[in-house]
Parts: C-alpha cells; structure tokens; sequence
C-alpha cells in the first residue's frame, strides 16, 4: 500500500497522539511471535530482525530470554523511540532502525531469523521466517487502513517456493477496546538462496 494514508506522517501520527497499550494490535507479550520462535530452536546468538517492530514487547522478551543479536526496524521513528524509552538501559543492546523495509538496504544474509508482518529480503538460506497477519475472517482494517488476510495456503502462494511452510496456528485476541481479531501464525524456512 502506497499513498497519503500508508506514510510515515501518518505512522508518527499515530505513535505521537496514542498510548500503544491503547493501539488495536497491542499485546503485553507477543506469546505466539515467541512460540514460534522457540520452536525453531535457534541458538541465542541468532541473529534476528523485527520487521515493523515499532512499539512491541517482542524485543523484551527476545532479551530476557537471553537473545543477543536484535535489531527493529520500523517506519516510525517514534514508535522506536517509544521502544527504547521502555527498555532503558537494555535498549543499548539492540540495533535500532529508523527505515521503510519497501525501500531500506539490508546487508544479505544477515538475520537468521526475520519477524514480519509484511515483506522479506535479507534472510539468510535455511533462515527461518516468523509471519503473523490477519486471518481470513480477521478484521477489514486496521488504524482506518484496509489490510490483506490470509489462510497459510494464500499465503504460501504469496511468498513462493523459496519459502517452505513448516507450521502454522490460529490466534484470537481482544484489542484494549474489547474488539476479537483472528490472526495467522506461521514458521517458515528459507529454501533457496534466491527469492521467488
């Protein structure tokens, strides 16, 4: 998505005027995320990147359980701020990037493990992908934008073969204004060095 409604402006609008508890797609701990990412079995020097981090508490949790090599990258450069007031001095161990991931440079091969409710372009072969987006029968839109639901076939044809599908699950949650929104979860691993 491209336009007025989808640039930075408005991300930093949001960041700046919203509490992010009070955000729809707030959560305390992203448990699923977390799930996922233990079933991988990754060492803790993985390297592993939060794709539209923004305010999430998935980098503290990645740090307490011991992970080392963090970085978040989100359009918002308020919403990292909003991220790294949180951690304190913790912040200090995580790569922070300010970047729209449509148009930023990442080195290749570099993140063992990509987070992401969105795109991929720097995972290293036999990487693995963390992908949660809205369900098939999730929300119509999300911060008054449309968004894109999938069932795990979609979206496997979405991402191409360069991706294998290793599992997936449903998800429910209440947003802080007491709304149910039905998620996708799925584990992925990079198959090819080359993306579909």
């Amino acid at each position: 998505l491209r336009g007025p409604m989808t640039s930075k402006n408005h991300w930093e609008s949001i960041y700046a005027s919203k509490a992010p508890e009070s955000l729809s797609w707030y959560q305390a701990h992203a448990d699923d995320s977390l799930r996922l990412l233990q079933a991988a079995g990754l060492p803790l020097d993985a390297a592993i990147i939060d794709v539209g981090g923004g305010a999430s508490t998935l980098v503290d949790d990645l740090l307490k359980l011991g992970y080392q090599r963090i970085t978040v990258l989100d359009l918002s450069g308020t919403a990292l701020v909003v991220n790294r007031e949180r951690l304190g001095a913790r912040a200090a161990a995580v790569q922070w990037l300010e970047a729209d991931i449509l148009t930023a440079t990442l080195p290749d091969h570099a993140y063992d493990v990509w987070h992401v409710r969105a795109l991929l372009q720097a995972l290293k072969p036999g990487g693995t992908l963390l992908l949660a987006t809205f369900a098939e029968d999730g929300p119509a839109t999300c911060s008054g934008l449309p968004v894109v639901r999938y069932s795990p076939e979609r979206l496997q044809e979405t991402l191409g073969s360069a991706l294998l599908l290793l599992n997936h699950g449903w998800f429910c949650r209440r947003t802080p204004g007491g709304a149910e929104q039905h998620f996708l979860s799925c584990r992925f691993q990079r198959t090819s060095p080359s993306f579909a």
